[in-house]
């Protein structure tokens, strides 16, 4: 009977150690297409600034400050766009990292729970044919 109990906190230990590995690798790849979004979206953002203030640079009188005021404006406009489009883009990821960790989960629950049932249904039949 020590056994047998033995062998099941060690197949349900063997099964959880088994969810974390698979659930830490589902969750590292999530965040690493996260931080690569992210980190594409500051590169752009980056680039486009430079391009404008290397313009902005330039500017010396009252009439290319005007000139170039709408270009400031197109470009904050064009930042919060990509920001707001980036931001979803990681909700996305997000809620797929997130599913796809529930469905490890809930088949890691699943799998003990028939790994359980069954042995408890055999030794139940052990213990009536004695």
């Amino acid at each position: 009977m020590y056994e047998q109990m033995n062998s099941q906190f060690l197949s349900l230990g063997k099964n959880f150690a088994d969810a974390a590995v698979k659930a830490q690798g589902v969750a590292l790849a999530g965040f690493e297409k996260i931080a690569d979004l992210q980190l594409k979206a500051v590169e752009s953002h980056v680039s486009a600034s430079n391009a404008f203030w290397a313009e902005a640079s330039e500017v010396r009188d009252f009439e290319a400050a005007k000139a170039i005021l709408p270009k400031g404006v197109q470009l904050a406009k064009e930042s919060a766009e990509k920001m707001y489009n980036t931001n979803q883009e990681v909700l996305g990821l997000t809620l797929k990292t997130n599913e796809q960790l529930g469905n490890l989960i809930k088949g890691s629950f699943e799998a003990t729970n028939e790994a359980v049932t069954k042995q408890v249904n055999s030794v139940k039949k052990a213990a009536s044919g004695k």
